[in-house]
């Protein structure tokens, strides 16, 4: 049975609406909710809504507040706390419900569940949180917002989805000022501004933080992320803090961790853009979903033993593991060096396990940029890249390539992979970009992660650090996570340039605001290796699935 339209009222008299799909039986049952600026009718929804009932639970649907049939503006997360916490109480007195209340959903609907968790609801019982957005900032680290997500407020103007693909994004993306780029369009979209105009520390999004207040919550998590998910970091962060610092005992133990070798909508295709990583990739989500939350709800453990479940890709197989990193993981470091110059592919710049003995060498490249690198991906916002072959951008003379010889036997990477590399530019401003990359022996350069770091911001979001150019320093870039073999005779490869656009907003490579003018400049940059400054990549590694 459906209850359709079913119309909730919040404290300031607005409505909301939600689709309410009843088990069979006329006995009391645990609620699932799910709240979705992006409509709650698609046939996908449907589908799992049906799963879910047929399980014996109570699955709602709800418009979040100014979308589709609920009242009022929608501003993206800012209600969302409020209304899911009174939505929670709400339905959890209705004469269908045991008085016990899941939330779930993915990306948006992910990130909320935790701002509405730190209200503490009396009800809630646990959260199922699939590709969460992180605190602002920790995505995108060079502060400016994508110029991608512009295609995302597009499409949420007005109350129902609007289609991306009317729009010309390539131009859109190309045009400057960054805080003008609605005006390419030819509409309005308020927020997009304000990406610009509140600095980091400003109060303004402080309301969307919630990564450093997971002591305050008492409740099992079960995270879900994929390892091509262009927001993937959030997901082991939360992981990762509510086993550390959650309230209680059971709390702790009860938080489960899956990876699949997924982008942002898991669990749907058995190949990843080029790559097929076979047919027992996809799961039978929302059964291990169904079964963590009765398990929860007996007040029971998980079991230890398969509390993480992570897809190894290259054996194409997943692992069950007590906690991630895996048991025996340990830390390797492989080093950059070159005799005369790593521009290109043509260049030759190598990665090796020998930290170099030789004196100082630079390798040099100019970035320009109204001629970025490009980072290969669709136009829109529902996915930011995959496991696209590199090699035919590697060409360019302002990437600097770094490839090992072939693997002697495989080399398998499980966990965090962080560059660390000595700089210097000609600039007071400007962007160093890392790729790591599994090359097969056909000449695929499969990229696994990337990262960037904005100089004036390389000690983080809240702490702007003035560069003197011409100085060298050294400089840090989180290129998260990652579970995957380099197999015999591949080869692993480290890109370095300045720009991966439009994934990143270009640096102008001056100081001072940019999203506020079309100025901009070309810059010289150095990147240094040897026995004093020796550039590397660290990574977590195993030896034995």
């Amino acid at each position: 049975m459906i209850i359709y339209d079913e119309r909730t009222k919040m404290p300031d008299g607005i409505e909301l609406s939600s689709d309410i799909y009843l088990p069979e039986g006329k006995g009391k049952s645990t609620v699932i909710l799910f709240r979705t600026p992006y409509g709650k009718n698609s046939d996908e929804l449907l589908n799992t809504a049906r799963q879910f009932s047929k399980r014996g639970f109570v699955f709602i649907a709800n418009d979040v507040r100014g979308r589709g049939e609920s009242d009022g503006k929608f501003i993206p997360y800012f209600s969302e706390a409020e209304d899911g916490s009174r939505l929670i109480e709400i339905f959890a007195g209705k004469p269908w419900s045991n008085g016990n209340v899941i939330t779930w959903g993915a990306s948006y609907s992910g990130r909320i569940q935790w701002l509405t968790a730190l209200k503490k609801p009396e009800h809630l019982r646990g959260m199922i949180s699939i590709v969460p957005p992180s605190d602002p900032f920790v995505e995108n680290p060079s502060v400016s917002t994508s110029p991608m997500n512009l295609s995302w407020l597009f499409s949420l103007r007005g109350r129902g989805m609007q289609n991306i693909n009317s729009v010309d994004w390539e131009e859109v993306y190309r045009s400057l000022p960054l805080i003008n780029m609605p005006e390419k369009i030819g509409v309005d979209i308020p927020f997009w501004k304000q990406y610009f105009i509140n600095s980091p520390e400003s109060e303004f999004w402080k309301p969307l933080f919630y990564q450093g207040k997971m002591n305050n919550l008492n409740l099992p998590v079960m995270h879900i992320s994929g390892w091509y998910d262009d927001e993937q970091i959030g997901t082991f962060i939360n992981y990762e803090n509510m086993r550390k610092y959650s309230e209680s005992d059971f709390s702790r133990k009860n938080q489960s961790l899956i990876v699949g070798p997924w982008g942002h909508s898991v669990n749907k295709d058995i190949k990843n853009d080029h790559i097929d990583f076979g047919n027992n990739s996809k799961l039978d989500l929302v059964e291990i979903e169904s079964q963590w939350i009765n398990t929860i709800l007996e007040h029971r453990y998980v079991n230890n033993d398969e509390r993480v479940m992570v897809f190894a890709m290259g054996p194409n197989r997943w692992i069950k593991s007590s906690d991630w990193p895996l048991k025996g993981c340990k830390n390797i470091r492989m080093y950059l060096s070159s005799e005369k110059s790593a521009a290109g592919i043509s260049g030759d710049g190598r990665l090796i396990f020998d930290k170099p003995s030789y004196g100082l060498r630079a390798d040099q490249f100019t970035y320009n940029p109204m001629d970025p690198v490009p980072y290969l991906s669709g136009e829109g916002f529902a996915q930011i890249g995959g496991p696209d072959d590199y090699s035919e951008i590697e060409k360019r003379k302002d990437i600097l390539v770094y490839t090992s010889g072939k693997m002697e036997e495989g080399l398998t990477i499980a966990g965090k992979i962080t560059g660390r590399i000595f700089i210097s530019s000609d600039c007071e401003d400007t962007d160093f970009t890392m790729k790591i990359l599994d090359v097969h022996q056909d000449g695929y350069a499969q990229r696994l992660q990337d990262g960037i770091t904005r100089l004036r911001y390389r000690n983080g979001p809240f702490q702007e650090a003035p560069y003197e150019p011409g100085k060298i320093i050294q400089i840090e870039i989180d290129m998260w996570s990652m579970f995957h073999e380099i197999k015999k005779d591949h080869r692993l490869r480290i890109e370095i340039s300045s720009s991966a656009f439009p994934k990143y907003a270009r640096n102008q490579n001056i100081a001072g605001n940019q999203y506020d003018t079309t100025n901009y400049k070309v810059a010289k940059q150095k990147i240094y290796h040897g026995q004093q400054y020796s550039s590397e990549i660290e990574m977590q590694t195993v030896d034995n699935l």
